[in-house]
C-alpha cells in the first residue's frame, strides 16, 4: 500500500483501475457496476447474476466480467498493475482522483460518462473555478493566435480557468496566455500525466503545473493511440461551461470537442474568420449552421453567460432541410438505421478510423440526419 492513503480510499482506488482492465467495461459501464453493487475489494466476489442486473451489462458480459474476477490469474495481474499505478504517483508528485473526491471536477461529473478516477499533476481545485475550453487547429495563423491572446488575456482576469488538449497551435497559445496573465489552466493529455509528449522541452507544462494541472484518464506509461484523442475530447468540453473554437478546418479535432460540448448541453462558441481561409472553414460553419455563437471578444461570451438561468446552459440548434451530404457521409448513413449502433460497430461496418468516423457523424448531427443516445450509440433520425 502506498503512503498516506487510508485503507478505504487504497481499496477504492484499486477497485476501479482493476475495472478499467476488464474487456468491455468503459466509464458509463464502470461507473454503473460502483452505483449498482459497490466499489472495494468485496467488488470482485460478484457472480454473473449479480452484475447482469447493472444497466448496461446484460448476461454475456457478465459472464465475461465473472470470468475475469474469479480467474485469479487475471484478478491478481490487474490488482498488482493497479498497484504500480499509485506506486507512480509518488514518483511524478501526481494524486488519483476518484468522483466521491470532493475535489473532482463538479461539471466533468455530470456527463453520461465521466472518468470514474483521473490521474492529476498540479493543483486540481482550479476546476471549481468557472472553466472555458479553449480549442483549435494545430496549424494557427497569426490571426487566430491573436484571437486567442485577445480572448484569454480577458478572460483569466475575469476569473476563468482556461481548459484546452496542450495540442500545438490554438491548444498552446491558450495555455500561454493564461499563464503570462497569472491565470489558471488545465491541459488535458490524450496520453498519461508522465508525457506531456508535445512539450518535451518542458517550455510549458512545469508552469501548467505550478498555476493549474495535467489531467489525464489514461494510465502513468501508457501508450498515446489515435482513439485516445476524441476521448480526450469528451473531458475538455466536460469539464467546461463552455467551449470556444478558434480556428478548425472541416475535418479539424476541434469539431469533435464541439461536438461533446453540444451533446452535454454546453455553450459554443467560435471565432469567425476569413472566408478564403480553410483554417476557419470549420468555425464558420459551425455559425453558419447556429452551432456557435460568434464572438469578437472576451466580453461577448460572459455577457452570453450572466443572461442564462442560474444552473443552466442553453444549447441552441437550426434545422435544415435538406443538407447536402458527402460521400463519405453516404456511407456512414448507409449503415444506421432508426436501431441504435454502437461506434466500435460502425467503425468496423463502414472501414473508418474511429477518430475520423466522430467527425462525419459530427456533421450528420449538425445536418440533423442523425442524433446520438447515451453510451455512443447513434441512429438515423425518421
Amino acid at each position: 500500500m502506498t503512503s498516506n492513503v487510508s485503507p478505504d480510499s487504497y481499496s477504492r482506488k484499486i477497485a476501479l483501475l482493476v475495472l478499467s482492465r476488464v474487456p468491455g467495461l468503459g466509464p458509463a459501464r464502470i461507473n454503473a457496476i460502483i452505483r449498482h453493487i459497490g466499489c472495494s475489494s468485496s467488488l470482485f466476489n460478484a457472480r454473473a447474476d449479480d452484475l447482469a442486473q447493472v444497466p448496461g451489462i446484460g448476461a454475456k458480459l457478465a459472464e465475461s466480467i465473472a470470468r475475469f474476477f474469479h480467474g485469479s490469474r487475471d484478478l491478481e495481474e490487474a490488482k498488482k498493475a493497479a498497484d504500480r499505478q499509485l506506486s507512480l504517483l509518488e514518483r511524478y508528485d501526481a494524486a488519483l482522483i476518484t468522483t466521491d473526491d470532493p475535489l473532482y471536477p463538479p461539471l466533468l461529473k455530470e456527463i453520461y460518462d465521466p472518468p470514474p478516477y483521473l490521474f492529476v499533476r498540479g493543483t486540481i481545485e482550479v476546476a471549481q473555478n468557472p472553466c472555458l475550453a479553449v480549442v483549435g487547429t494545430r496549424k494557427a495563423s497569426q490571426y487566430g493566435r491573436k484571437a486567442v491572446e485577445h480572448i484569454c488575456g480577458k478572460l483569466v482576469t475575469e476569473g476563468f480557468t482556461i481548459v484546452s488538449g496542450l495540442a500545438y497551435g490554438i491548444d498552446m497559445a491558450a495555455h500561454k496566455t493564461a499563464l503570462e496573465h497569472n491565470g489558471k489552466t488545465i491541459a488535458f493529455l490524450a496520453g498519461g500525466v508522465d508525457n506531456p509528449h508535445t512539450d518535451p522541452a518542458g517550455k510549458l507544462w512545469p508552469q501548467i503545473i505550478e498555476q493549474g494541472a495535467l489531467i489525464s484518464e489514461e494510465w502513468i506509461g501508457s501508450s498515446i493511440t489515435p482513439s485516445k484523442f476524441p476521448k480526450r475530447n469528451r473531458l475538455i468540453a466536460g469539464i467546461s461551461m463552455g467551449t470556444v473554437i478558434v480556428e478548425s478546418d472541416k475535418q479539424g479535432g476541434s469539431l469533435i470537442t464541439a461536438s461533446y460540448a453540444l451533446d452535454q448541453n454546453r455553450e459554443v462558441f467560435a471565432v469567425p474568420g476569413s472566408i478564403f481561409s480553410q483554417t476557419s472553414a470549420g468555425t464558420n460553419a459551425l455559425i453558419e449552421k447556429g452551432h456557435a455563437k460568434p464572438v469578437a471578444g472576451a466580453d461577448d461570451i460572459i455577457a452570453e453567460f450572466s443572461t442564462l438561468p442560474p444552473g443552466r446552459l442553453v444549447k441552441e440548434t437550426v434545422e435544415k432541410k435538406n443538407p447536402a451530404v458527402t460521400t463519405k457521409e453516404k456511407n456512414v448513413l448507409g449503415h444506421l438505421d432508426e436501431e441504435p449502433v454502437h461506434i466500435d460497430s460502425l467503425a468496423e461496418k463502414t472501414a473508418m478510423d474511429p477518430s475520423d468516423l466522430l467527425v462525419h457523424l459530427f456533421e450528420l448531427e449538425l445536418k440533423n440526419l442523425i442524433e446520438q443516445q447515451p453510451g455512443q450509440m447513434f441512429r438515423k433520425k425518421s
